[in-house]
């Protein structure tokens, strides 16, 4: 879709913070970061919403979503993860493309959701990305 902006950044017309990609899916770092190192994982075909997107879609973003849930607590130092998915406005969702947020979580971190939209810093943004790119 023209007008959506994680259209733009799968095909890489957008700046992104890129983490992991195949086929199917793209992670990259969230720009309004609820916590260090948290990313979006997206579909790379366009749907609205869960509710829409293609079911191998989504079982590709959830095995991305598994790997960079073992990947934010081994390399960041996570004591948990939350896995954010939102479907509508009433759910918070503010973009309109399938997307899943990996929200590491910390001991003592004060993160309630739904968390405030606030621009990150883009330097511990890339430092954060830098340690859990793959191998």
């Amino acid at each position: 879709m023209a007008d959506c902006i994680f259209c733009s950044i799968v095909a890489g017309k957008s700046p992104r913070t890129l983490v992991e990609e195949d086929e199917r899916v793209i992670a990259f770092m969230d720009v309004n970061p609820a916590t260090e190192g948290h990313l979006l994982v997206v579909p790379k075909a366009h749907s609205d919403d869960l509710r829409d997107a293609d079911p191998d879609d989504l079982a590709a973003a959830m095995l991305m979503v598994q790997g960079l849930s073992r990947r934010v607590t081994d390399r960041l130092g996570a004591d948990g993860v939350n896995l954010v998915g939102c479907s509508g406005r009433a759910a918070w969702q503010s973009v309109f493309h399938t997307h899943l947020h990996v929200v590491p979580r910390y001991d003592g971190d004060p993160l309630r959701l739904p968390w405030r939209i606030t621009p990150g810093d883009a330097g511990e943004i890339a430092a954060a990305a830098a340690r859990l790119v793959a191998d």
